[in-house]
């Protein structure tokens, strides 16, 4: 009876996880990327992250999806500690959806729903009507999982060794709560948990008290997903894994001393035990969330000081230009607040371009994924910028103002080549971090002098665009020749060595990509000092 009991369970549990994967993956799919954007810019006030959090959780099925994608915005500086904390807090509330759906009981619609799913995923062409019936199919697979689950089930209602683990957890809620955490945090998801309670609870294995214990477990178990995608970010993104454990942690140790009110106001929202275990989960993350936004800056600051330490934040979006006042705004003072724009994305491609410097010298990836980070922003400048000097350029203006204008559009190109070859040179360097290629000390110090030397000549390129300091640019065109002449000869020297076994082949290939993207650097920080030699008006 054991074995059939636990390869039922297993197996049921394999198609539960299945189902919901597939059913999240067909819903993520026809929402695009839509819920993506809608958490980046909708969550500035906290109640609107929180309802933002829940409906995204409730569209896509996981709330660990919407953590980890949370914990990612954050990395990524797309969300202040605060906007996630208010979205993860929605985030509990939109993942009980999938326990209440579990509490009808559709398993008697489970095959209907994969043979009617699997033909609008496999015959469909429309894109919509795929990706609804992919939902559809992990739908009716969920189900079908729940209903093996529930048969693998029954037998336990006369195994008295399980029933008498079942009423410990009634007796003693603390034992529930780190059962539901681990089993959560093993599985990797909350909602099969909770599905599992009320199933037990449908069987009549488990009582309320031990069902509530449970469901308070599984908000805690689910936390681990976030803490370990976590793991190597950044401060901000640390203290959002460890914000959402505190949360739910705190909500569990708050309600368990009032365990038996609780439980006498959840009998009174429905008859069966299944439903009275579904809305339990609901009601607690909802009245956890309620009792939280208040106090979220408190709770913000709590979470600061216990995850100290400072935090290098990416200044996204527009600083000094404003794409709705560009007709009121005279050409001239245009010019002059599109120059410090571009002299700001100029500054950030520098950076970006240091911080693979750094992370090739001391082999670390944290450099790389801060480098690639600023590489994203200098995407985003670049094509506001663009469109703003697109938009001036439509405008009255002089001559000479007309030739600054395209000048500058120039010099934006240049400084987004030069951070394409930054992301270019930071895979380069994070292969040889995860490969652990071997570079000699001669190739190590040829690098160091063609960096350094990049590096200097693209700041004197962009410090001349922003003072139009010709004398300037023209020391950066001295080098035109000097860094052709540096990559051939480090090119020639570099296959020598591979040709007398000096150098391990691998890295060859690294370290040649290398030098030819430090290359391209450099003919582009020429370009933009041509671009200052010529009148500016």
């Amino acid at each position: 009876m054991l074995a059939a009991t636990l390869f039922g369970l297993v197996g049921g549990l394999g198609l539960f996880l299945f189902g919901v994967n597939i059913m999240a993956e067909g819903l993520q799919k026809a929402a695009g990327n839509k819920m993506r954007r809608v958490l980046e810019v909708l969550t500035n006030i906290p109640i609107i992250g929180v309802i933002m959090g829940a409906i995204v959780t409730a569209v896509v099925q996981s709330s660990s999806a919407v953590t980890v994608m949370v914990v990612g915005f954050v990395n990524a500086g797309l969300m202040t500690l605060k906007q996630a904390v208010s979205v993860i807090l929605g985030a509990n509330i939109g993942t009980t959806i999938t326990a209440q759906l579990v509490a009808f009981q559709l398993t008697d619609y489970a095959l209907p729903a994969v043979g009617i799913g699997f033909a609008l995923f496999f015959f469909s062409k429309h894109r919509l009507a795929k990706y609804f019936g992919q939902a559809l199919l992990g739908f009716g697979i969920l189900f079908l999982g729940m209903d093996t689950m529930s048969a693998a089930m029954k037998p336990l209602r006369e195994f008295s060794p399980f029933l008498e683990i079942m009423v410990s957890f009634g007796k003693y809620p603390i034992l529930g709560i780190i059962a539901g955490a681990l089993f959560t945090a093993v599985i990797q998801s909350s909602s099969a948990t909770t599905s599992l309670i009320i199933i037990l609870a449908g069987e009549n294995l488990i009582d309320m008290q031990g069902a509530i214990s449970l469901v308070f477990g599984s908000n805690i178990g689910t936390t681990v997903t976030a803490l370990l995608a976590s793991i190597g970010t950044s401060i901000t993104a640390r203290r959002t894994a460890i914000a959402h454990l505190f949360f739910n942690v705190g909500g569990a140790l708050v309600f368990l001393p009032f365990l038996g009110y609780f439980e006498g106001i959840v009998e009174l929202t429905a008859v069966s035990l299944a439903r009275q275990v579904a809305n339990a989960h609901t009601i607690f993350n909802v009245a956890n969330t309620l009792l939280l936004v208040p106090f979220i800056d408190a709770f913000v600051g709590l979470i600061t000081r216990i995850v100290p330490g400072q935090d290098y934040a990416i200044e996204r979006g527009l600083k000094y230009i404003d794409q709705a006042a560009i007709l009121k705004t005279p050409p001239s003072i245009a010019l002059s607040h599109a120059t410090k724009e571009i002299i700001r994305m100029a500054k950030i491609a520098a950076e970006s371009f240091q911080d693979a410097y750094k992370g090739f010298m001391d082999n670390d990836i944290h450099y790389i994924d801060l480098a690639l980070q600023k590489e994203e922003v200098i995407d985003e400048l670049e094509k506001e910028i663009t469109l703003y000097l697109a938009k001036l350029s439509q405008r009255s203006m002089t001559e000479s103002e007309s030739r600054r204008v395209t000048a500058l559009l120039h010099a934006v190109n240049d400084i987004e080549r030069v951070g394409d070859h930054t992301e270019n040179l930071s895979q380069l360097v994070r292969t040889k971090i995860e490969e652990r290629l071997p570079f000699s000390n001669i190739a190590l110090a040829e690098l160091k002098t063609m960096f350094e030397l990049v590096a200097d000549i693209f700041h004197k390129a962009y410090t001349a665009v922003e003072n139009s300091d010709q004398d300037l640019a023209r020391e950066v065109l001295k080098h035109e020749d000097k860094i052709d002449l540096m990559e051939r000869t480090y090119r020639n020297n570099h296959i020598q060595r591979l040709n007398e076994g000096v150098c391990y082949p691998f890295s060859g290939i690294v370290y040649l990509d290398i030098i030819s993207n430090l290359e391209r650097i450099g003919d582009h920080s020429n370009n933009i000092a041509h671009l200052v030699m010529g009148d500016w008006g």
